[in-house]
């Protein structure tokens, strides 16, 4: 009689990632730039140090608790019991299958009636976002004694996100999902896997539930003050959730506030590449950008594509909503005069109390030149220096924040109860939060302001987009180079 395969997996350290490196090692990285917790797939013993061994095969493991090439014989084995009903998402699921160095980096089909208890969040722009009760959970590794999948079920709700008109899905939105798989999940919300309404028959992704909401509704629904520790710790891990984006030569081109989700411990991004939508091919992308307009950097509102450097401009305006606590461009509408405004300086106020040391950082950030803005790296490391050096009671970090906290709190306890904070911030109704179809032609070149606040709005320009309800869809311009002038009034070298 066989003997039964037993358990031979090593209890995970810390010391390791959670799951092996695809990507070959680089022979030419110095030795003091070595990442220690980097696991690289072909180095056998590394990953029997970290992971252990399958029980069965006796191979050195690809993550916690995982054997890349017996799990996916059992993906495989199970192909023909389950199907989406799209050819697309099929072969995307099964792809991640067959590749997954840990569980999460695989998606499932999960069949609708799995979920109980869906209730509707909210609408963003190429979607809707639910809740529901999952009770059987996601799987996280294989149980080689009782030969069956292991899931977490200790949790209380996932997150369903539906995708416009993605009853006709196209294979170029399912590659923006493929980014969940090529990105180290920390800090990023996890993907489960795929579902469908069988009302509408709509796509949804599976998701993790943040129970905070995103950065605005965590922001207006805190009932205590929220001091500058906790808003730097959650800045860097954002910086590192963007920095990972970024190693796995990604852009996030849709990254706003509404974008940044909380629960009860950490910050996380959302909607990895889901600023398009599901049937793109429907829509030409050469006619316009999707966004939010006051994240989105003047450069593209220019029509040049979006790069790191982009994302890094939108970081800035996301640091200073966390840090002020204002909503950016709220009381006035969010159309062409903004965008030329942002293209010739215009930036949301930077308040006054909050410390010089972070103040820079969001200016550095949201420079017109995109070479003078940090890099992911650089704005990682310095967020981490500043993460330790808000402790350190002999820092002018430490000062600057300890001055900042005193003045805010005091603005906390004066400021109106936390219940009706939400309903007394005053909101333009063409100001946009939602991401759209935008386009913009005959724009000046980026500059500096040499004083963001001179810039005020006419109340022509306030008043100047009527309220047609195809505006929060779609905001075609083009401006003359005449009426461009006469909006700017700039110099003819700074048109192109």
């Amino acid at each position: 009689m066989d003997e039964k395969p037993k358990d031979l997996w090593k209890e995970y350290s810390p010391a390791y990632q959670f799951h092996v490196t695809i990507s070959t090692i680089d022979s030419t990285i110095n030795s003091e730039n070595i990442d220690e917790r980097v696991v690289y797939i072909e180095d056998l013993e590394k990953r029997k140090q970290a992971y252990g061994i399958c029980g069965e095969c006796k191979e050195p493991g690809t993550g916690k608790n995982w054997c890349k090439t017996c799990n996916a014989k059992r993906f495989k084995d199970n192909f023909k019991n389950w199907t989406s009903g799209n050819k697309d998402i099929d072969e995307l699921i099964q792809h991640s299958q067959l590749n997954a160095v840990h569980f999460e980096k695989c998606f499932e089909w999960i069949p609708f009636e799995k979920f109980q208890n869906v209730t509707y969040i909210a609408k963003g722009g190429f979607g809707k976002i639910y809740s529901a009760e999952w009770p059987e959970g996601y799987i996280t590794n294989w149980d080689i004694e009782n030969q069956k999948w292991d899931r977490c079920k200790d949790f209380d709700k996932c997150a369903l996100k539906s995708l416009n008109n993605s009853s006709d899905i196209c294979s170029d939105f399912l590659n923006e999902i493929k980014s969940h798989l090529q990105i180290n999940l920390h800090d990023i919300v996890q993907c489960f896997g795929i579902t469908q309404d069988p009302n509408n028959k709509e796509y949804m992704m599976v998701l993790d539930y943040c129970d905070k909401g995103n950065l605005r509704n965590y922001l207006n629904e805190s009932k205590n003050y929220i001091n500058y520790e906790f808003k730097v710790d959650k800045l860097q891990q954002i910086a590192n959730g963007l920095l990972n984006i970024h190693n796995a030569e990604k852009v996030h081109k849709d990254f706003h506030s509404g974008n940044i989700l909380f629960d009860t411990l950490d910050s996380y991004i959302s909607d990895l590449g889901m600023c398009q939508p599901a049937n793109i091919k429907k829509t030409v992308k050469e006619e316009g950008i999707y966004g939010v307009l006051p994240y989105m950097a003047p450069e593209v509102l220019r029509g040049k594509q979006y790069t790191k450097a982009t994302d890094i401009y939108s970081f800035g305006i996301i640091m200073n909503e966390f840090l002020s606590e204002e909503i950016p461009f709220n009381d006035i509408p969010h159309n062409e005069f903004l965008a030329i405004k942002i293209c010739k300086g215009l930036r949301p106020t930077i308040s006054k109390d909050i410390p010089k040391l972070l103040a820079d950082l969001i200016i550095k950030c949201w420079d017109a030149e995109i070479g003078n803005r940090p890099t992911t790296k650089e704005l990682y490391q310095i967020l981490s220096k500043l993460n330790k050096e808000i402790y350190d009671k002999n820092s002018e970090l430490y000062y600057q924040t300890q001055e900042s906290d005193e003045i805010r709190r005091k603005k906390f306890k004066n400021s109106k109860s936390n219940d009706d904070r939400s309903e007394n911030i005053q909101t333009h109704s063409q100001a946009i939060y939602t991401s759209r179809l935008l386009n913009f032609k005959n724009f000046p070149k980026p500059v500096n302001s040499s004083d963001l606040s001179s810039f005020q709005f006419s109340s022509d320009a306030t008043q100047s987009t009527s309220a047609n309800p195809t505006v929060s869809e779609c905001l075609d311009v083009q401006l003359s180079e005449l009426e461009l002038n006469e909006i700017c009034q700039d110099s003819e070298n700074n048109i192109e």
